[in-house]
């Protein structure tokens, strides 16, 4: 983002500050009057996502101002990394997240693994994984932004992800009770403990908030998880309201959870969504491998975060 835009939206109203009730409203007018409302709003048919015609790259892009996300279909069914680096690149996708477990080159490949360490982590295993935003455990400096998923082979049965909009995740916590943001947004909210290794503590413990307001660009981001193993509340009646509203929102039928299971050539694009994934069985001639990019870049989409009455906005 330029200089004159950054401090085009320092000066304007937050929509996502607690105490400004009439920036939230114009935008969450906006917010519910463009999101989908089906799966298949969210998904655009593209030749080859190494390199988008400017139609499906456009496509792409709407969809993730409407909802933070996008779903592809296309004809690269190959095993190769450049597919999701090379999407992201088109997108401003840069600065890859070489975490623990990825590959040397940032990318992971996520499928089951039965040695080595990640054979203990659940991404690596057939097992369901429960609603978590990624990078959940990263300091500050490290946040995830975006994701890209890319499915090069699919499971025999199963292995279907849920996902739902973090802002929208926002907006519901916030008309159902402003104090649930409030106490979200408080910097002790939720700590993930320390990881330990034979040779000791292998990553400190990590305390922070659940929604995070950028100050440069007004974006808001969300870092949770729904796992009981690997976190710890802030122990207060407002935080603890909170986290339980959240979590039976994720567990509820609601019209703004949609669920997809990737085939071969199909991936997911989103400013880190909240997500998870059922469990999956895997055959001889059917092994789920899928790359992952995390990226502490958001998607470059043009837009700025929208607190304009909606008589003076035009739909994306």
């Amino acid at each position: 983002m330029h200089a004159s835009a950054r401090a085009a939206h320092a000066l304007a109203p937050n929509p996502f500050d607690p105490e400004n009730e009439s920036a939230y409203r114009r935008w969450r007018d906006q917010k519910l009057r463009n999101h989908p409302s089906r799966v298949e709003e969210l998904m655009v048919e593209v030749g080859d996502p190494r390199a988008l015609t400017d139609a499906e790259h456009e496509a792409i892009l709407q969809r993730c101002r409407k909802a933070n996300m996008a779903i592809y279909a296309g004809g690269a069914r190959e095993a190769d990394k450049d597919i999701p680096r090379l999407l992201g690149r088109q997108f401003g996708l840069q600065r890859l997240d070489a975490n623990w477990l990825a590959d040397d080159d940032g990318i992971s490949q996520l499928t089951v693994s039965g040695t080595g360490e990640r054979r203990d982590y659940i991404p690596y295993t057939d097992r369901p994984i429960k609603w978590h935003t990624d990078g959940y455990y990263n300091p500050p400096a490290r946040r995830i932004w975006a994701m890209l998923l890319h499915c090069v082979s699919s499971a025999a049965s199963g292995g279907r992800s849920g996902l739902m909009d973090h802002e929208i995740a926002y907006l519901l916590l916030r008309d159902a009770n402003p104090d649930f943001v409030r106490a979200l947004m408080a910097p002790e909210a939720m700590t993930i403990p320390a990881r330990s290794n034979d040779a000791g503590v292998a990553r400190p413990a990590q305390t922070g908030p659940v929604f995070h307001v950028d100050p440069n660009s007004a974006r808001l981001h969300m870092r949770y998880t729904a796992r009981t193993r690997s976190i710890r509340w802030k122990q207060d009646a407002p935080t603890l309201a909170a986290s339980a509203f959240l979590e039976n929102l994720l567990n509820a039928d609601s019209p703004y959870l949609f669920r997809a299971t990737l085939a071969p050539g199909m991936g997911i694009v989103c400013n880190n969504v909240l997500h998870d994934r059922s469990g999956f069985a895997d055959d001889p001639t059917h092994r789920r491998l899928l790359y992952r990019a995390r990226y502490f870049d958001r998607i470059e989409d043009g837009a700025a975060v929208s607190t304009e009455p909606a008589a003076s906005q035009a739909s994306p």
